[in-house]
């Protein structure tokens, strides 16, 4: 296990290397170069950049010109603004055309905190769920996020890649082989299942750590691939337990917490679930992230009061 890394340097670390050995990719910004941490790309390849400015409906724009004329398109922006923004540039430019653009939204959940629901990002999952042709990633540690963009960098095809805004430290060994699809089932056991994507990953591990103290055996699975998604997978690992909780810092509309659900209900699972994000209808608050997470018990703490109450009533 290595220190903990912010997933932008990983991205920018990905891009370089990806150059290195012959990729054509080019990075659009929108006046993002700060938020992309893109500085030692900027230097070792000056002139490879664009950067359009504030205007996020031609960052995509843009991005798709470049993939129809040959290049690795990667558009690095906030994850609020790329989405609400460029919401029918993505949906007609990249999605539906299928054209070869990777999105990278940047800062994504709350992680702007007191900035607010201007800049919170909780319904990028669920918005892009509903386009077709995309593929959609939430990696959860350096290491992950790392095999996730060297493949979506392979990949012909749309791919959003959702990044946190903090540092995350590691979950796997050098060991660790991403596969599009799978879930990662980080720790096993009986009583109750805690699901979560992205940087909340963390936060069930912890809880699971809290749970095993009091005697619940609580297996931890961490879903980076949104789409595609072995959903049998998924359900396998739910099986051995008796409740799920889902966990993330999304909306509890359309991330993986409707992923659990669906999954449940086309299999006729009875399993009882929680689900565990921003409330339906609402926003996050604005705040720094541990009060945020605290707020709407979707930090460990939160994790293991909702998973006690859940197993209780069985």
């Amino acid at each position: 296990m290595s220190n903990s890394e912010h997933l932008a340097t990983v991205m920018v670390n990905a891009f370089i290397d990806a150059v290195d050995r012959g990729i054509d990719l080019v990075p659009v910004v929108a006046d993002s170069t700060s938020t992309a941490k893109i500085s030692p790309f900027m230097k070792k390849f000056p002139g490879r950049l664009v950067n359009v400015g504030i205007a996020e409906q031609t960052l995509v724009g843009a991005a798709a010109g470049l993939a129809i004329g040959g290049k690795v398109a990667v558009t690095c922006n906030a994850a609020p603004f790329l989405i609400s923004r460029a919401n029918e540039q993505i949906k007609v430019d990249i999605c539906y055309n299928n054209t070869n653009v990777k999105l990278f939204g940047l800062n994504a959940g709350a992680s702007y905190g007191p900035l607010a629901s201007t800049h919170h990002s909780i319904d990028d999952i669920s918005v892009l769920r509903g386009f077709g042709n995309i593929e959609i990633y939430a990696p959860s540690c350096p290491v992950e996020c790392r095999q996730i963009i060297d493949y979506a960098l392979d990949h012909v095809g749309p791919v959003y890649i959702r990044l946190d805004g903090k540092a995350l430290p590691e979950l796997h060994d050098e060991g660790y082989q991403f596969k599009p699809g799978d879930i990662d089932v980080l720790r096993k056991g009986k009583d109750i299942a805690l699901v979560a994507m992205g940087s909340t990953v963390h936060e069930i591990v912890a809880a699971a750590t809290q749970l095993a103290e009091a005697g619940i055996e609580a297996c931890v699975i961490s879903v980076p691939s949104i789409r595609p998604c072995n959903t049998s997978q998924l359900l396998a690992a739910l099986n051995t337990c008796k409740a799920v909780v889902s966990v993330e810092e999304h909306n509890v509309n359309g991330g993986v917490g409707s992923l659990v659900a669906e999954v449940l209900a086309e299999a006729g699972h009875g399993i009882p679930l929680r689900r565990l994000g921003i409330p339906d209808g609402q926003y996050a608050i604005a705040a720094d992230r541990a009060s945020t997470r605290a707020r709407h018990e979707i930090d460990a703490a939160g994790v293991v009061k909702n998973a006690r109450e859940l197993l209780t009533r069985q």
